[in-house]
């Protein structure tokens, strides 16, 4: 099976792994069982619901018809790029048996194959994920008339189901391709960790226009021009709007951390590979499935232990979700020390693990100080509205930033200590290191995601108690939730960009690793090699590399936020339109919700492909056009800008949203007031910040780590004078510069009759 001699516990332990991964597929079920049999609430209640999930299958539908060609496309390119370059000596071995044209056969079909299961399981993930977040809303909803301490076991449930499909179909998939394809698994990984980032790209980028259009749409005219209250049936995007936390929140964010669980496997994998070449122990790889197989277990223990005290009194939620957060860590933590004290026989390896959990848990707290409503700076946000929207949205640009700083300082500090704890060893020790670190921060991957899934499952249930007109008692049992759901909303993103960047700067070291292997088959010198030559930023051509790395990120930021801004402009007109409609208002005639869901829906998928293809292509073609050791400072500028703009983007956006929501809960004059108008527009602001350009770029991050991956062994293999390099670099050249004009200036129109 591994084509190296594995002990007998080797051996069971990775089969107790596939066990686990089924056994986490298992509790899903089994979570999804229960909240089905929960009450759906009134023929009202599940009016709206119905309208929500209508709505939210549209949408899925519609995004897998416009993905699916590319997707076959890829395949096809996937399982051809591996007969550019030689065998790897570790695909040789294992299928020692076959000759080179056989071995490049079966390890492209692997990979084309594992691009495709990579693809699916993220796609299932985000779908089944949201389609349970759908069916708890309600619930939550029908509970919360009755029993907070039901109410909110139902919403995190409900999540958790998408927690742990992210984890036990990650895990499946992983241990899958080890067990088929042994030491060469990582040539077919690469496979498995692109289709799930590519996929996580396009739920995150289409979901997060989708929701954010609908949002800024429905605020902008319901509450600041019209006065009437967030989920107002009156208001024609609210139902988009609701559909939209299901798209951008659930799917597309459940997607994102899937594909941030798989690419940490991948780096993890190929770094153990080298140093199983240097110690003939397969410890190194097989230990970063273990720790995952026990991740998956702890996560079951710790989600299942989260719900409220009995009675129906007001209870904090937040403690609660903690609580089940640092009963799974405690669990890792002492599993983990059992793991490296008897298998690993050394501590190393622990502390690196370790390393990531604390990560997790620092992030967690960091972006709760900067996003909690108790906490000081979105105290200070609801402060500035006295003055009006331009200094509170001057506040909130403030606090990001800080944010942004401390959270970078917080990575640094823990790629130090990875490095540390290998002080003294070859440097491919340290990067495996700091891709264990990768994996211990996303040991508590149902928890995370579970805590991701619960904000939006919150939110709808509020929205629908709004709209189906429940009483006070329980509209306010809903809120509260709703505002816990907002910090763990932000946390969960703050841990999803962390990491991303950890994945990266692993997935960087995979880069030098690879790149290094290709060049011994090609006979270049040792000391000529890139990992003995290093990736040197004083190199002019590195350093145009690293320019246009960064420049990346806020290209692909500008190009999500313009076009939030333009389908939100279209949903504020089909809004005021309605508006005219006689006896809406007065509450005597329905809006035409479907036509905001289409407007939403139609202006989230035709921006897909064009920034998809500048993700894939932009690697390539510095790759192609400067070189790759360019293309190596091209990397490390998309992680450095990469991550400084997503953490700035996505903590102000959840400052301003939780201090509008403390405002609306009676500060400074609440709802209606001049300063709760100031917070909406703050909110609005920060809205396409935090749910659509700042998600966007973990994913943008990994794709364009895996492209170079996946480019670089065969870029090294032409020269930049080839025909054929020329005529790719003019296409590609030709295809972003079209797709960045396309995405400024397609822009879309509805027409009406009555226009």
């Amino acid at each position: 099976m591994f084509s190296l001699h594995a002990s007998l516990f080797e051996f069971y332990a990775i089969w107790a792994v596939l066990i686990v991964a089924f056994l986490g597929l298992g509790y899903a079920l089994m979570l999804r069982a229960q909240v089905m049999r929960k009450d759906k609430g009134t023929a009202q209640m599940q009016e709206v619901w119905n309208a929500i999930r209508t709505g939210a299958d549209a949408y899925l539908g519609r995004q897998l018809k416009t993905i699916l060609p590319l997707i076959f496309v890829l395949t096809g390119v996937l399982f051809f790029s591996v007969y550019v370059i030689p065998p790897s000596e570790e695909a040789m071995q294992r299928f020692s048996t076959l000759t080179p044209d056989m071995v490049r056969l079966v390890v492209g079909l692997g990979r084309a194959l594992a691009f495709v299961a990579g693809a699916s399981f993220s796609l299932m993930v985000g779908q089944f994920g949201m389609r349970m977040a759908v069916e708890g809303n309600v619930r939550v909803a029908s509970a919360a008339r009755t029993n907070f301490s039901e109410a909110l076991k139902i919403a995190y449930r409900s999540g958790t189901i998408t927690g742990m499909l992210t984890d036990g179909l990650g895990l499946l998939g992983g241990t899958t391709i080890f067990i088929i394809f042994g030491i060469a698994s990582p040539d077919v990984l690469l496979g498995f960790g692109f289709g799930g980032t590519l996929l996580a790209l396009f739920m995150r980028v289409g979901g997060g226009i989708y929701t954010k259009a609908a949002d800024v749409g429905a605020d902008l005219v319901g509450k600041v021009e019209k006065n009437i209250p967030e989920d107002d049936p009156r208001n024609a995007a609210v139902i988009a709007d609701l559909v939209g936390d299901n798209v951008g929140d659930c799917a597309g964010m459940a997607a994102d951390i899937f594909e941030s669980y798989e690419v940490t496997i991948v780096s993890g994998l190929i770094l153990g590979l080298a140093l199983v070449g240097l110690t003939h122990q397969l410890k190194w790889i097989i230990f970063p499935l273990l720790v995952r197989g026990i991740g998956v277990l702890s996560s079951i223990v710790g989600t299942y232990l989260v719900r409220g005290k009995k009675g129906n009194e007001q209870q904090d939620a937040f403690s609660s979700i903690n609580k089940g957060f640092y009963a799974s860590a405690g669990i890792s933590i002492v599993a983990f020390m059992l793991l490296a004290h008897f298998y690993m026989n050394e501590w190393r390896a622990f502390f690196s693990v370790a390393v990531g959990i604390v990560l997790a848990i620092v992030i967690d707290e960091i972006t709760k100080y900067f996003t909690h409503t108790k906490h000081a700076p979105v105290k200070e946000i609801a402060a500035s509205s006295k003055t009006g929207s331009a200094t509170l949205i001057l506040r909130g640009l403030s606090i990001g930033l800080e944010s942004s700083a401390w959270q970078f300082i917080v990575i640094a500090l823990t790629i130090f200590a990875a490095v540390m704890i290998y002080w003294g060893q070859p440097v491919i020790y340290a990067l495996y290191g700091v891709a264990m670190t990768g994996i211990g921060m996303l040991t508590l991957t149902g928890n995370n995601v579970a805590m991701d899934s619960f904000g939006p499952i919150a939110d709808n249930a509020n929205g629908i108690g709004e709209m189906a007109h429940l009483d006070a008692k329980a509209r306010q049992i809903m809120a509260d939730l709703d505002a816990v759901g907002n910090t763990t909303k932000a946390i969960t993103k703050g841990v999803a960009i962390g990491s991303a960047v950890i994945a990266a700067v692993s997935l960087f070291g995979s880069f030098l690793t690879d790149v290094t292997k290709v060049q011994g088959q090609m006979g270049v010198l040792e000391n000529l090699r890139l990992f003995a030559t290093g990736i040197r930023v004083s190199e002019p051509i590195v350093f145009i590399g690293l320019l246009i790395g960064g420049a990346i990120p806020c290209l692909f930021s500008a190009l999500t936020i313009n076009s939030v801004a333009r389908a939100a402009s279209l949903i504020v007109e089909e809004v005021r339109r309605q508006f005219h409609i006689p006896g809406l208002m007065e509450g005597k005639v329905k809006p035409d919700y479907k036509k905001a869901v289409d407007i939403c829906t139609v202006s989230a998928q035709k921006e897909l492909i064009g920034l998809a293809l500048i993700a894939v292509l932009s690697p390539i073609l510095i790759g192609m056009s400067l070189s790759v050791e360019a293309l190596g400072g091209f990397l490390a500028g998309v992680i450095l800008a990469g991550q400084l703009l997503a953490v700035f983007m996505a903590t102000a956006g959840g400052a301003w949203d939780n201090a509008k929501k403390t405002i609306e809960d009676g500060l400074y004059g609440g709802k209606g007031s001049e300063c709760h108008k100031a917070s909406v527009v703050g909110d609005t602001v920060g809205d396409p910040l935090k749910d659509t350009a700042g998600p966007a770029l973990n994913p943008m991050i990994k794709v364009i780590n895996l492209v170079s991956l996946l480019a670089a062994p065969i870029i090294i293999h032409y020269k930049r004078t080839d025909i054929g390099v020329i005529i790719s670099i003019v296409c590609a050249v030709l295809i972003i510069f079209g797709a960045i004009i396309y995405s400024k200036h397609g822009g879309l129109s509805f027409k009406h009759k009555d226009a």
